[in-house]
């Protein structure tokens, strides 16, 4: 298939690669051709799918979240699991920031070029977990992983508010809060390396749920919605999962939620 030469049109091609190793490349070229201009942007364009959604490799095994298993920070292999999971966890963004990416036409262009970005970033985190995996011995897809992040995005496929709504910042947002304390496991068990990817991961998640709460807010706007109880609405809709604390405030703040929301997120 010859390289596409429109944003959208590239997005989903790179969604519906199943080798990992071949969607990094093929995300970082897609960035890289938006960058020089070789690849255009056509927002109101039709597009329709030539495969499955989304391209996955064979392995890992999908499983229920509760039968994913657990083993000490003690032992390298249940470093190595807990790795895995965040790779996968990378993994699964990546291919929620394609169809982001692809899926809703008719969105200003920065929109785009937001999820763009998202995109490229996933992508460059899922590669330093995969790498630091093979250092430990392991390689993506040596476990079993569960999909419930993926889930949500196939449940929100017909708006795009509902998916700005339930994944970036409700699903990518609980990110924000178990990053820290999964970041100083792993330092404690002498895991520095792994430990200074997590750094580099909430960095950018933190970018990522801004994105997803702005987007949020200016659909909600377009739409004449409030956006407070819009989202309760959509969160029982959609059954989407009870954020729990503790809670990483600050990162929450600066990812663009309100005072009001955090006060009402602890209140529950």
């Amino acid at each position: 298939m010859p390289t596409p030469t429109e944003l959208r049109t590239y997005a989903l091609h790179c969604l519906l690669e199943s080798d990992p190793g071949a969607k990094v490349a093929a995300v970082a070229a897609m960035a890289a051709a938006s960058r020089t201009g070789e690849c255009g942007l056509d927002p109101a364009g039709a597009i329709v799918p030539s495969g499955d959604i989304p391209g996955r490799p064979a392995k890992p095994e999908l499983v229920p979240p509760l039968s994913v298993g657990r083993r000490s920070m003690v032992t390298v292999e249940g470093r190595a699991m807990l790795i895995h999971a965040l790779a996968h966890i990378e993994f699964n963004a990546v291919n929620l920031a394609l169809d982001a990416l692809w899926r809703f036409p008719d969105l200003p262009q920065e929109y785009y070029i937001d999820w763009l970005r998202v995109s490229a970033e996933e992508a460059t985190h899922f590669a330093m977990l995969a790498a630091h995996l093979q250092v430990l011995g392991y390689q993506y897809g040596d476990f079993p992983a569960h999909d419930s992040l993926w889930e949500m995005v196939g449940k929100t496929t017909e708006d795009v508010l509902a998916r700005m709504a339930l994944v970036p910042r409700t699903l990518e947002a609980r990110g924000l809060d178990a990053i820290p304390p999964l970041r100083a496991k792993l330092a404690q068990a002498g895991d520095r390396d792994a430990a200074a990817i997590l750094d580099i991961i909430l960095r950018d998640e933190v970018g990522h749920v801004e994105i997803g709460n702005r987007w949020y807010n200016y659909l909600c706007q377009q739409r004449g919605l409030e956006p407070r109880a819009t989202y309760a609405e959509l969160a029982i809709r959609y059954k989407a999962p009870t954020p729990r604390g503790p809670f990483n405030l600050e990162a929450r703040r600066q990812a663009g939620f309100t005072d009001a929301e955090l006060h009402a997120l602890q209140a529950k």
